[in-house]
């Protein structure tokens, strides 16, 4: 190993070591409030990127078809309204198989992959590099919720294109959102844009369905959540002690997840422990449903202009493509 090279390996220890202690704080100060929570990030360790996907297979879960059939059916529309050729930059890539499904139609320049789960992006990227030798690729494992740090040669691109599906958007508040989105703003320098795929309001019964499905990978994807805690809080959380709730708050116009207490309990965790009696809820994650209107509302609050969007049949999800202003 050069000395550079030993420079990049210690820099890289010091960054990740330092991740770990922000996150313990993070989940150790969650955990503590009146109504523990946790936040959505800590889904995704490897086994819960690998259960996310498996969601992604199930007749409830309507949000990611729906999406791919409004990609396929627009696709030339989209490219019209995108470009050839830019660096497409895609958040929270996962398997990377969305952005994947459009290389044909946007020929990207570059792709780079970001996602909080290092081993499972960095396995994702290598399977698609034997498909498309022709297209740079550059994953970056990042936790982009609170800052977008991306690594200067991504910064100094030009016609930076922003890939933001599956209406993750969703997890932020309406103001956490705008805050996100004008992030994103500021890193596209004067010729960026954004596509965004974000879920609509439909009766509760639908969105309850889709995130409390029939065959409990959901509900396994939510416990997942205590086991990845386990790992990096030394905590002692059982699984079998805790159960997934899921609800539509109407009035919030969002799907709330839990996991309540099957009994009486304590967690204890190094320097610390939290007692939860029987039915207290950990609440996990939101998931916020628009409608157009406010999409583009929010949008343009951010700083995008010019957006075109497309839908399916029923109005059910929405695909935007909206231009730095």
């Amino acid at each position: 190993m050069s000395h550079a090279d030993a420079e990049v390996a210690t820099k890289r220890r010091e960054e990740l070591g330092s991740e770990r202690d922000a996150a313990r704080a993070e989940l150790i100060a969650g955990l503590s409030r009146p109504q523990p929570s946790i936040a959505p990030k800590y889904f995704y360790d490897a086994l819960g990127s690998k259960l996310f996907e498996a969601i992604c297979e199930l007749d409830e879960y309507y949000l990611t078809r729906t999406e791919a059939a409004i990609f396929a059916q627009h696709a030339a529309a989209i490219a019209d309204s995108v470009g050839v050729g830019a660096t497409l930059i895609d958040l929270g890539a996962g398997n990377c198989a969305k952005a994947a499904g459009l290389f044909h139609v946007l020929q990207p320049q570059a792709y780079i992959p970001v996602d909080i789960s290092e081993e499972f992006l960095h396995r994702a990227v290598e399977g698609l590099k034997k498909s498309y030798p022709h297209i740079p690729m550059h994953p970056v494992a990042l936790d982009f919720s609170d800052f977008l740090h991306l690594p200067a040669y991504v910064q100094e691109r030009r016609k930076k294109l922003f890939f933001y599906p599956g209406s993750s958007l969703g997890n932020f508040t309406p103001l956490q959102a705008a805050q996100f989105l004008t992030r994103i703003r500021a890193a596209c320098g004067g010729d960026g844009t954004l596509l965004l795929g974000i879920d609509l309001v439909k009766p509760a019964e639908e969105l309850e369905a889709a995130y409390d499905d029939a065959l409990g990978v959901t509900a396994a994807f939510n416990l997942n959540a205590l086991r990845h805690i386990n790992l990096l809080l030394g905590s002692d959380f059982l699984l079998r002690d805790w159960q997934h709730k899921a609800l539509f708050n109407a009035a919030q116009s969002r799907v709330e997840m839990y996991l309540r207490a099957r009994r009486d309990l304590t967690v204890t965790w190094p320097g610390g422990a939290r007692a939860f009696g029987q039915g207290t809820a950990i609440h996990t994650e939101n998931s916020y449903k628009y409608s157009c209107a406010a999409i583009l509302d929010l949008l343009r609050q951010s700083g995008f202009g010019e957006a075109r969007c497309w839908s399916d049949a029923e109005g059910r999800y929405l695909v935007c493509h909206a231009r730095a202003t």
